[in-house]
């Protein structure tokens, strides 16, 4: 009896191993191709692009951002919605909106180069898993449950964005065609449905993609649309807001949202520009001299950078103090669901 119980046993666990084996032959990743190994793009700069023209009135001692600006040379024939003009005009603009704030915009590289033609489109962020309740609002559900780069978007950028010094600290603007960001949208009743908005520019804000991001190009933003006179003038600076003042769609006594058109402030869909202080402008400018991506050139030729995030760059990081809007969750839906 016991030697036949032996038998069982030593049978049984040949079975497992060859169900084991026969689920790692068919896995995703034994089954599939390896992934094409990510080449760096070459890029070379824009010479008609002058550099020290555009920096001629930075002012040493004064808060400053570093900016590169990364444009595909091989964009498709029939793309016509952003040029190497528009992305410079964009910038120009964006100083011009700063200028208030008192800082500064330090264009370091405009380059061009032929990229990967798999990246001049990618989804940016995989489909989100919790949407969005009234019991939190929408800073702390990020937090919780932030945004991930899809491995397409993980990888474009790796064969981007260039090794350099203080590149976590750095501003990149990059050209792309089409950027896709999926969402969460309550449909109807207690459902919600996935939806695919096609951005015209998309930030990568830490607010949203905490602790998530590679921390050598948390600095990225893609734009992909200037080609009409609004998007020209405030895209630019509007995606750097993002990053640099580190909230959302939102302005005063407007709650923040994925999409909130009304003018006002830069960090609305509209014709605003401004970027208002205190309690009662949400503390955006005071978010924005806060920004690790911040620096003051000291006499002898050194930055003295900002101070970085405490704790990965949520909306309520404690790089930012009191200096955040504590606020309920919104209801969506009918509470007697």
């Amino acid at each position: 009896m016991a030697r036949s119980t032996v038998h069982r046993s030593r049978a049984l666990l040949a079975a497992l191993a060859a169900l084991i084996l026969q689920g790692v032959a068919l896995s995703p990743a034994m089954a599939q191709p390896s992934a094409k190994p990510v080449k760096p793009v070459a890029w070379k700069a824009v010479e008609s692009v002058d550099l020290a023209a555009f920096n001629k009135d930075l002012v040493a001692g004064k808060p400053t951002m570093d900016v590169v600006v990364y444009i595909p040379s091989n964009f498709d024939p029939t793309f016509n919605k952003l040029t190497a003009a528009q992305m410079l005009e964009g910038l120009r603009a964006a100083k011009e909106i700063y200028r208030p704030t008192g800082v500064q915009i330090n264009l370091v590289a405009f380059k061009t180069g032929a990229i990967d033609p798999r990246f001049l489109a990618i989804q940016a962020n995989e489909i989100p898993r919790i949407p969005d309740t009234e019991y939190i609002n929408m800073y702390e559900g990020n937090t919780r449950h932030p945004s991930e780069l899809t491995d397409m978007a993980r990888r474009a950028f790796e064969s981007m964005i260039e090794p350099r010094k203080d590149s976590d600290r750095t501003i990149y603007l990059v050209a792309l065609q089409d950027v896709i960001m999926p969402f969460l949208d309550r449909s109807d009743g207690r459902n919600w449905t996935v939806k695919m908005v096609r951005t015209g520019g998309l930030s990568f804000p830490s607010y949203s993609y905490y602790g998530t991001i590679p921390r050598a190009y948390r600095g990225v933003i893609t734009l992909d649309n200037l080609s009409t006179p609004s998007r020209a003038r405030r895209t630019v600076a509007h995606e750097i807001g993002h990053k640099v003042m580190n909230v959302s769609h939102e302005y005063k006594t407007t709650g923040p949202a994925h999409e909130v058109y009304a003018d006002g402030g830069l960090m609305l869909y509209g014709a605003g520009e401004d970027i208002p202080s205190g309690a009662e402008g949400r503390w955006h400018l005071e978010r924005l001299l806060l920004s690790p991506y911040l620096y003051r050139l000291r006499p002898n030729g050194t930055k003295q950078w900002n101070p970085d995030y405490k704790d990965g760059g949520h909306y309520y990081d404690p790089l930012y103090g009191d200096k955040v809007v504590r606020f309920p969750g919104v209801a969506n839906m009918d509470p007697n669901w």
